[in-house]
């Protein structure tokens, strides 16, 4: 009976800033998710192959670099996981809930156990606890505002400031953790932020009222056991792959993102052939397709923020501040600042041009271009020899970062929720992560080809490359926006 008379709760009519109330406990159940996920991912990588006295696990470098990528990328795989517990089992809402708990347990075992056996637990709880808290938060946020509501886009901007202000403090903090105390002290930190989301996301409940609790397609219980025994099925798989060699540490970034094209490519298959949608969600589904590829694109740059500016960080920056040296881990921190600072801004213009500002193709467009130029902009730092470039330098470089991921990535964010067809959305927000974890394993294997010697080729190459993509999706405009059906 209590069920009943909670899912016949109204959504809360107050507002925040002229937003529904429930914007506030997503952003700040998503900032202390963030800052425990790029707290420990900033440190992960040096964790993986610094040396043993120096605190770490001894890898190859380009292993450790490439197992970072892959995580991330296996962390947006299981956005598919979350988005079906939410549509089929739990509801939006509560899946959100149960992610946390899952990413605060990876963290705790990160934290207390030793060596690899810490790493393979840690990361895979985290990154299922991730994918279900992650797209479930951002398509949870969606159903607060009316598919025709011009807010929107300004509302995942602030949202997205959430997101980074927890990428900005996250780093900071375990990098001095990880540096004055050790590694475990740092993923402890990232447990404790987690349980701190958490709290605050219990006691604020109410304010999201009945959004998210519904479960829009049902799972029959005659299929409740087929579907463990299809889970079990895959976890077996990913075992004896591992087992008999046939996936490798050292090839796992090309195989995630062979897995996760090819399960993207099901689930467009799915979406654009079940009866449950309609033609006009068709064809919203279709004009989703080029700004899925325009997104691994520029993911693919942004995510080396962990992989190759990781180790450009570490090597090849000076991070002298009046006699001290800062953690190299920080360079993770560097381009939230700018998202902090430029996020108010952004929400505040498109809040104000409304239906008139410029179209999601052209957005997207510009935000692949800008990255692209962002990328070229380390061709000229090519010319400092070893720990010599500038920590300035990179600071202006990653301005270029963020006007680029406002230009994209709330956008992004916001015009999936409102494409999706009713029967798929949250797996709809998974298939969007899809797109950012193909960018994030990519953006370990590209971090293979990466050395000082080869700089200028490298950045110059990317960057490039990014451009075309950019300038292909701005012709396809027109296009993408009649296949959009009335969503701006």
């Amino acid at each position: 009976m209590s069920q009943v008379v909670e899912s016949e709760r109204p959504i809360p009519a107050r507002t925040l800033f002229g937003h529904p109330i429930g914007l506030a406990n997503l952003f700040g159940v998503e900032l202390w998710e963030r800052f425990s996920f790029y707290g420990m991912l900033t440190i992960l990588g040096y964790y993986l192959y610094y040396s043993a006295t120096d605190g770490g696990l001894g890898l190859e470098q380009s292993t450790g670099v490439g197992i970072v990528g892959a995580y991330g990328g296996l962390v947006y795989l299981s956005t598919v996981l979350g988005g079906w517990i939410a549509d089929r089992l739990l509801g939006m809402e509560r899946t959100v809930f149960y992610g946390g708990v899952v990413v605060m347990a990876g963290h705790i075992a990160l934290a207390v156990l030793p060596g690899l056996i810490g790493v393979g637990v840690g990361l895979v709880l985290v990154a299922l606890g991730s994918g279900a808290l992650k797209a479930n938060a951002s398509s949870l946020l969606g159903t607060l505002y009316p598919k025709d509501d011009a807010r929107i886009d300004g509302g995942f901007t602030l949202f997205y400031l959430g997101i980074n202000i927890g990428a900005f403090t996250g780093p900071l903090l375990t990098g001095l953790l990880q540096t004055h105390l050790g590694f475990h002290y740092g993923f402890a930190a990232a447990a404790i932020g987690m349980a701190l989301g958490l709290t605050q996301y219990v006691v604020f409940r109410r304010n999201l009222g009945n959004a998210g609790r519904e479960v829009p397609n049902p799972l029959p219980r005659s299929t409740i056991w087929p579907a463990v025994g299809v889970a079990l099925g895959v976890a077996v798989v990913v075992v004896v792959v591992f087992v008999t060699g046939l996936v490798t540490l050292e090839t796992l970034p090309e195989a995630t993102t062979v897995v996760i094209a090819v399960a993207s490519l099901g689930y467009f298959a799915v979406m654009l052939t079940s009866a449950k949608v309609a033609p006009i969600e068709r064809s919203r589904v279709r004009a989703f397709i080029p700004l899925f590829l325009a997104n691994a694109v520029f993911w693919s740059l942004f995510q080396q923020i962990f992989t190759v500016l990781a180790v450009y960080s570490d090597e090849r920056m000076n991070w002298s501040v009046f006699g001290w040296t800062a953690p190299a881990s920080w360079i993770g921190s560097v381009e939230p600042v700018w998202i902090i600072t430029l996020s108010p801004l952004f929400a505040l213009l498109w809040t104000k041009l409304g239906n008139r500002a410029p179209s999601t193709p052209r957005k997207f467009a510009l935000g692949v271009i800008g990255m692209g130029l962002s990328f070229l902009l380390f061709v000229p730092l090519a010319g400092f020899d070893d720990k010599s470039v500038p920590a300035l330098a990179v600071l202006v470089i990653m301005a270029g970062f963020a006007i680029s991921e406002l230009l994209l990535s709330p956008i992004g964010l916001a015009v999936t929720t409102q494409l999706a067809p009713e029967a798929f959305r949250a797996q709809m927000m998974a298939l969007y992560f899809f797109s950012v974890g193909i960018g994030t394993s990519m953006s370990g294997v590209l971090a293979r080809f990466y050395a000082p010697e080869h700089e200028v080729a490298y950045f110059g190459i990317t960057g490039a490359v990014a451009i075309s993509v950019g300038l292909i999706v701005a012709a396809l405009g027109p296009w993408i926006s009649r296949y959009m059906a009335g969503v701006h």
